[in-house]
C-alpha cells in the first residue's frame, strides 16, 4: 500500500516540478548565455580574420575588434570626433531618428486606421504605400535636397518617408484581417462605432501595428545614418563616419558603426521586443493544451 501511495503522490505532482531543480536552472541559464554569446564570438572572429587577411594581402591597416574597442573607449572618455564629443553625435542622431520616426508612425497609423475602415480611401490610395515600400531610402536624397536643401530637415524627411510605408501597410493589414466574428459579436451586444473601434478593432490590430513599428524603426535608423553621410551637417554618427574617411581614421569609423549596432540592439531587445511580447499577452487569445 505504501508503494501505491508513493506512486499516487508522484503522479499528483506537476510534471515540470522535476525540472525545477537548481541544477536544471543553472543549465538553462548557461544555455541561454551560450546562445547569446556564440553569435558575438563568431562575428568578432570573422572580423579579426578579415582584418588580418586585408593587412597581409593588401597592406591596408584594417581596424581589428581590439583597436576599435580602444578607439571607442577613447571617444567615450573625452576624445573628439569631427570637433564634437561622441555623446553629441549620438544625441543628434537619436533626436533626428525620433522626430522622423514619430512623424512616420503618426501618419502611418492614421492612414492605416482610416483606410481600413473607409473603403473608398483604401481603393484610392492603397497602392501608394506599396509603391513607396519599393523605393530605397537613399533614392529620396535628390527629392530631399530639392525640397529642403542640405541640413537636418532633409534628414528628417528621408527618415519619415522611408519609415511611413511599412507602418501604414502593417496597420492596414491588421485592420483588414480582423476576424469578422469579433465585429459581429460586438455589434450584437450593442457596441457603437466608437466602442467597436477602441475595444475590438484597435486591440485586434495591435500585433500588426507593433510589427509595422519595428520594421519602420529599423528602416528609419538605417536611412538616418545614410542621410547624415550625404545631407548631414556638423553632427551625427553617419556624418562622423564619412568625415573620418577623409583623415583615414578608420578606427573611429568602426567605433561609430559599433555604436550604431549597440543602439539598434538595445532598442530592439529592451523596448520593441518587450512591447510586442506584452501586447500579444494582453490582447491576443492563447490556447492551453489540457
Amino acid at each position: 500500500m505504501r508503494d501505491v501511495t508513493d506512486i499516487r503522490h508522484l503522479k499528483s505532482q506537476p510534471q515540470n516540478s522535476i525540472h525545477n531543480t537548481p541544477k536544471h536552472n543553472a543549465a538553462a541559464v548557461m544555455t541561454l548565455w551560450m546562445q547569446k554569446l556564440v553569435p558575438v564570438v563568431v562575428a568578432l572572429s570573422i572580423w579579426e580574420i578579415a582584418a588580418q587577411v586585408v593587412m597581409v594581402s593588401r597592406g591596408v591597416a584594417f581596424p581589428t575588434p581590439w583597436q576599435t574597442a580602444l578607439r571607442l573607449a577613447q571617444l567615450v572618455t573625452g576624445d573628439t570626433l569631427s570637433n564634437q564629443m561622441l555623446v553629441v553625435h549620438i544625441g543628434s542622431s537619436l533626436r533626428r531618428w525620433l522626430i522622423g520616426f514619430s512623424i512616420a508612425a503618426s501618419l502611418g497609423i492614421g492612414y492605416g486606421l482610416i483606410a481600413g475602415r473607409v473603403q473608398w480611401v483604401e481603393k484610392a490610395t492603397a497602392g501608394i504605400p506599396q509603391l513607396m515600400l519599393l523605393i530605397p531610402g537613399l533614392a529620396w536624397i535628390p527629392v530631399a535636397i530639392l525640397l529642403f536643401g542640405i541640413g537636418e530637415t532633409a534628414t528628417i524627411f528621408m527618415i519619415s518617408v522611408s519609415a511611413f510605408a511599412p507602418v501604414a501597410i502593417n496597420v492596414l493589414s491588421g485592420i483588414k484581417n480582423i476576424d469578422i466574428g469579433l465585429i459581429r459579436a460586438a455589434q450584437m451586444m450593442g457596441s457603437g462605432k466608437r466602442a467597436l473601434f477602441y475595444h475590438v478593432l484597435l486591440p485586434a490590430a495591435l500585433p500588426s501595428l507593433i510589427s509595422g513599428l519595428r520594421i519602420g524603426l529599423g528602416t528609419g535608423w538605417r536611412v538616418l545614418v545614410a542621410a547624415e553621410m550625404v545631407v548631414g551637417t556638423g553632427t551625427g554618427l553617419g556624418y562622423s563616419i564619412i568625415q573620418a574617411r577623409w583623415t583615414l581614421d578608420y578606427a573611429s569609423s568602426f567605433a561609430c558603426i559599433a555604436v550604431i549596432c549597440m543602439i539598434g540592439l538595445l532598442t530592439e531587445h529592451l523596448f520593441l521586443r518587450q512591447l510586442e511580447k506584452q501586447t500579444i499577452m494582453r490582447w491576443t487569445l492563447t490556447t492551453e493544451t489540457q
